[in-house]
C-alpha cells in the first residue's frame, strides 16, 4: 500500500481584478470582480514506504502549493490526499506525528536561543520523554556532526550549522514521511554533501519516505531514483531519473585525441559525427545515442586515437530542456 496517495488534486486561487484608475478604485471598492488561477491542476501520483522521490519544477510550477496541501498547511479546491491513511487538512495529532515539513527558507528555532532549547520546546510539543530526548538528540546530532553547536546561540551558527539544526529540530519526534522544500538552499558544496549524506543515512535507519524539492540537481541525483516533474500546475512526468535523461538527452558527446603524426582534414572528420570542436589534435563531435557505438568503433578502425572520452550532457540542461517543452 502507498504511504502517499494523490488523486487529481488541484488548487484554484481567485485572484481580485482592478481597472486604472479612479474609477478602477472605486468598482475594486464596491463591486470586486475576480479570475481564477489554477495554481495545481487534477495532479496523481502515489510513493510506496522508504521512497525518495525527487519532485521537480520550474519556478511557480506549483511545487511549494502541492507540498502545502500534502501536509494539510492549505486546503485542495479538488481532488484528494491520503498520508499513511490520514488526510492531511484535518490535522490530527496522529498525522502531525508521522510528517514533517522542511522549507530551506523558513527556520523554527528561536534566534536568540541556544538550538538545544529550541529542541527541549519541541520535545514538550511532541511529548517526547527526557530519555528519549537525550538519545534521540545526541543520535541526530552524531549524524549530522552538529554535537558542539547544539549549546550556541542560532544567530552564532554557521547557515550550514543551523540547517543541520533546523534538521533535527524537524526530525526529533522521528517522523515517517519528510517533505523537504529546498533543504540545501544557500550552503555551500560541503554542507550541501552534509544533508544529502545525513538523509540517506536516515532513509536506511529509519524507512522514512522522502518528498524531495530542488533546484541543486546535485541533491536529485544522489538521492532519488525516481522523479515527479510538475509544469504550470500539472504533472508532465512520474518515472525514474534515468529514463528522463534518456529522453532528453540522446545524444553523448565524444572528445577524441588523435595521434600528433596524422593530418586530418575538418571534411573526413565530419563524416563521423557532428563535430562541433577541431583545436590542433583534439576533437569533439555530438553523437546520436544509437550511433555510439559504431561511431566509436570507426574512429577506432581508421584513425590513430591517442584518447577517447563520452560523457553525458550536464543534467542541469537535460532538465532545463524538460522545462523549456512543458511536454515529456
Amino acid at each position: 500500500m502507498p504511504i502517499i496517495d494523490v488523486q487529481n488534486l488541484g488548487k484554484v486561487y481567485p485572484v481580485a481584478v482592478k481597472e486604472p484608475g479612479m474609477k478602477g478604485t472605486l468598482q475594486h471598492f464596491f463591486r470586486r470582480t475576480y479570475r481564477n488561477i489554477e495554481a495545481v491542476k487534477q495532479v496523481s501520483f502515489s510513493i510506496e514506504p522508504g521512497e525518495i522521490v525527487g519532485f521537480l519544477g520550474p519556478n511557480g510550477a506549483g511545487k511549494t502549493t502541492t507540498l502545502k496541501m500534502l501536509t494539510g498547511l492549505i486546503h485542495p479546491s479538488t481532488g484528494s490526499v491520503d498520508i499513511s491513511g490520514h488526510r492531511p487538512f484535518s490535522r490530527q495529532p496522529k498525522f502531525l506525528q508521522q510528517i514533517t515539513l522542511v522549507m530551506g527558507q523558513k527556520q523554527q528555532l528561536i534566534w536568540d536561543l541556544p538550538a538545544l532549547d529550541s529542541l527541549r520546546i519541541n520535545a514538550a510539543v511532541y511529548s517526547i520523554g527526557a530519555s528519549d530526548f537525550r538519545q534521540r538528540v545526541g543520535e541526530l546530532a552524531e549524524m549530522l556532526s552538529i554535537q558542539d553547536q547544539l549549546k550556541q546561540p542560532v544567530r552564532k551558527l554557521s547557515l550550514g550549522e543551523r540547517m543541520k539544526a533546523e534538521m533535527l529540530a524537524a526530525l526529533l519526534h522521528r517522523p515517517q514521511v519528510l517533505f523537504l522544500d529546498e533543504p540545501t538552499l544557500g550552503l555551500d558544496v560541503n554542507a550541501q554533501t552534509a544533508v544529502r549524506k545525513f538523509l540517506q543515512e536516515y532513509n536506511v535507519r529509519y524507512g522514512a519516505t522522502i518528498l524531495l524539492t530542488s533546484h541543486y540537481m546535485a541533491d536529485i541525483t544522489a538521492l532519488c531514483d525516481r522523479v515527479l516533474v510538475i509544469h504550470q500546475g500539472s504533472l508532465i512526468y512520474d518515472g525514474r531519473l534515468e529514463a528522463l535523461l534518456e529522453q532528453f538527452a540522446p545524444y553523448r558527446e565524444v572528445a577524441v585525441e588523435f595521434d600528433s603524426g596524422q593530418t586530418i582534414e575538418q571534411d573526413k572528420l565530419r563524416t563521423y559525427g557532428n563535430l562541433q570542436k577541431l583545436e590542433g589534435c583534439k576533437a569533439t563531435f555530438l553523437v546520436p545515442t544509437d550511433h555510439l557505438t559504431h561511431m566509436v568503433s570507426s574512429l577506432l578502425n581508421t584513425l590513430k586515437i591517442q584518447d577517447l572520452s563520452i560523457a553525458e550532457p550536464p543534467i542541469e540542461d537535460v532538465i532545463a530542456k524538460v522545462f523549456e517543452t512543458g511536454r515529456t
